[in-house]
């Protein structure tokens, strides 16, 4: 593993203020993989003022050289692909086969999609007598989770620099070389000095250094609902726009007649995927009571198959949790879990057979979880999955939008109509039709406590445009 003793500033490599450094170690066994600066305040200031003095240029700059660079990006980030995915295995402990196939190649396929639209983006049009223009918003800060690394960096940058704007990345200390290697493809890539800026540190530090300093136009975090009340109390007071993608607790309902089978494992696959760090993980399985018993036998055959192991093994399906504040975290919600009368059906809190090193969670199903339960109310972040009762489909919808939270879902039913019927009803921002395809074009965000924005397509790039109208 490389780590840089450095952070990316006005570009190029330089030492950070005091010289404090953050340790990054791999979460499958403890190892060191090496240190990176802990940026503060006045790195974080450099960073904007860096960002700042850029703006004029690379918001004139024409979209076709924007695209142009945006493609260059994509290009590299592409032929980087084994070294990114054996970063995002080492740092979050993502199984190898995942790191290649999501953490490496949507971020990819991203970066390509805002390529293409900073080419054929009406950045201006005409209504009645007024030209309308679409201006950069400016200065963006951006702070990135860890659980998606690269995918989450991708998707702030790649929009921020096809509209014109200039930023600066403050990522999750807990998976700070791959952001390394992203600032690295800037670089090659040929942007200009201070257009993108990276600075390593902690949250409460950095982060907030951002989130408060007055040379930032737009603030876009991705965490959990927590912390973005925070980073958005943070940036009122500077009076900034704020995108906020934060914490779920999806629903995946299975309609009564729906094939029970392919949607109870594509759900417990869902789930268990990258150890169940994902926001928008259907950890909620609602059945109808007829078939109820059939679903839970069905959801724990299928979560016994996701054995955790050694995320570098290319048969590996799950591997570890990135940190042991993780691993508290989730076990701890387990043992809730049980308390409170959920009945047990696979896995549990007890550490995997085999695996004493490491921040192994063994893939957990609950059944008779009830609405009122903690783990049917709170996000988790962690492979369990509380599988839920109903009578009527009214009784699943309530179920469906009765918690804070309203990131995504699923729908099952024989008939896609009274689908998408049920999904119209959701009060979620994004919502799978009988296993639908990931769209890189289709906007991702959240209703009520899930945050505020898009992210995706053209949803995402105009988060980071205002509007200017001119009257003729």
């Amino acid at each position: 593993m490389k780590a840089h003793d450095a952070l990316y500033i006005d570009g190029a490599w330089r030492p950070a203020e005091g010289g404090a450094t953050l340790e990054d170690t791999n979460p499958a066994d403890g190892t060191p993989l090496g240190t990176v600066p802990a940026g503060g305040p006045a790195d974080i200031d450099a960073a904007v003022r860096a960002a700042r003095a850029a703006l004029p240029q690379w918001s004139a700059t024409a979209p076709a050289e924007r695209a142009r660079l945006l493609f260059r990006l994509r290009d590299i980030l592409q032929e980087r692909g084994e070294e990114t995915a054996a970063l995002v295995t080492a740092e979050l402990g993502s199984p190898l086969t995942l790191s290649r196939k999501v953490h490496t190649a949507v971020p990819v396929l991203v970066c390509g999609s805002y390529a293409e639209l900073a080419g054929s983006f009406a950045f201006e049009e005409e209504r009645g007598n007024s030209r309308v223009l679409r201006a950069p918003v400016g200065v963006v800060g951006a702070i990135t989770p860890w659980n998606y690394p690269l995918h989450q960096i991708v998707a702030k940058a790649a929009p921020a620099l096809a509209a014109g704007c200039t930023m600066v990345l403050k990522p999750a200390e807990d998976t700070p070389l791959v952001a390394q290697l992203f600032a690295e493809a800037v670089d090659e890539a040929g942007v200009p000095a201070g257009v993108f800026n990276l600075v390593t540190g902690l949250g409460p530090v950095a982060g907030q250094a951002l989130a408060e300093h007055d040379g930032i136009d737009l603030l876009s975090f991705t965490g959990s609902t927590a912390v973005g009340r925070k980073v958005a109390a943070l940036a009122a007071g500077g009076v900034k726009r704020v995108a906020l993608e934060l914490g779920g607790k999806s629903a995946n309902v299975i309609l009564p007649g729906a094939d029970l089978n392919r949607a109870v494992r594509t759900g417990v696959a869902n789930v268990m995927s990258n150890s169940g760090q994902t926001c928008s993980a259907w950890t909620r399985m609602l059945v109808d009571a007829d078939r109820y018993d059939e679903a839970v036998a069905l959801a724990a055959e299928s979560a016994a198959k996701y054995e955790p192991g050694d995320p570098g093994e290319e048969s590996t399906r799950m591997g570890p949790l990135v940190n042991a504040k993780q691993y508290e975290r989730v076990t701890g919600y387990i043992r809730r879990g049980q308390e409170e009368g959920a009945r047990l059906v696979t896995g549990g809190a007890e550490r995997p057979a085999g695996r004493d090193r490491g921040h192994y969670v063994r893939p957990t199903v609950f059944a008779d979880v009830t609405p009122q339960m903690t783990i049917a109310q709170e996000e988790i972040f962690g492979p369990v999955l509380s599988v839920m009762r109903y009578e009527d489909t009214e009784e699943a919808l309530r179920i469906a939008n009765g918690t804070v939270y309203g990131l995504a879902g699923a729908v099952w039913s024989e008939d896609r109509d009274e689908a998408v019927a049920f999904a119209r009803r959701m009060d979620t921002g994004q919502v799978d039709i009988n296993g639908g395809r990931f769209n890189p074009l289709a906007p991702f965000g959240g209703w009520k406590q899930s945050g505020v924005g898009r992210e995706l397509g053209e949803y995402g790039l105009e988060e980071y445009l205002q509007t200017k109208s001119l009257q003729l």
